[in-house]
């Protein structure tokens, strides 16, 4: 008589592939890698990613949920744990993207940008997944301009800095993998660096000249 396979060894197969998928579409993208290797990397059977996963797209789902999950453990807490400032949280979550970049030699970069890039036209059922993590990610950056709105001028809209702060880490990262140097990278950090601190600045003096206020239905569809 063949013994039942141990307690949990389902789940962590299942966990094996979802670990392995994230992996490979960060490095290789998607269309790039075979459910073959896939199996392959997590020392799974193909018959078991067929089971949890009946379709590569299934599998694509489930490592953006898992991404979700995961934000805070793999990305978040190991930098901001050793920094207490808010503001200085965020350009300390921007240095660790440069460098992962250095200790990567340009490779990798961020894993949702990689996948948006790529899938946001010709797979839009997983578009609201990746929207998800972009908002995730956004959601805690704007949660430090918030710890900091004593700070910053009266009204500051909090979600469109940490919108700006995004759109500033994935085209900075974009440009640093192209070019192979840190450039444009620093360029955009400093210059960021520069608006926040006369944000900082002008935080007693009412708004900035010349900011402009983002209304509520524009701002809904930033988010």
């Amino acid at each position: 008589m063949v013994p039942p396979p141990p307690a949990g060894s389902e789940s962590q197969t299942r966990q094996r592939l979802i670990d392995a998928a994230m992996e490979l579409f960060w490095f290789q993208g998607y269309a790039n890698t075979g459910l073959a290797q896939i199996a392959r990397k997590a020392d799974a059977l193909p018959g078991s990613l067929y089971h949890f996963f009946p379709t590569k797209e299934d599998l694509l789902r489930a490592t953006l949920e898992e991404r979700l999950v995961r934000i805070w453990p793999d990305l978040l807490d190991p930098i901001w744990g050793k920094v207490d400032d808010p503001i200085e949280r965020v350009f300390a979550l921007l240095e660790g993207y440069r460098q992962g970049l250095i200790f990567m030699e340009f490779g990798g970069g961020c894993p949702i940008g990689n996948l948006a890039l790529e899938l946001a036209e010709t797979h839009p059922n997983t578009r609201p997944l990746l929207a998800a993590n972009f908002d995730n990610w956004t959601d805690a950056v704007e949660q430090c301009f918030k710890d900091a709105s004593d700070r910053l001028p009266e009204g500051t809209d909090t979600r469109q800095l940490a919108v700006f702060v995004l759109t500033t880490m994935e085209g900075a990262i974009m440009l640093a993998r192209t070019y192979r140097d840190f450039t444009a990278y620093d360029a955009a950090v400093t210059t960021l660096r520069d608006y926040i601190e006369r944000l900082i600045a002008h935080g007693t003096a009412g708004e900035v000249p010349g900011a402009r206020k983002v209304h509520s239905a524009s701002h809904k569809r930033a988010r």
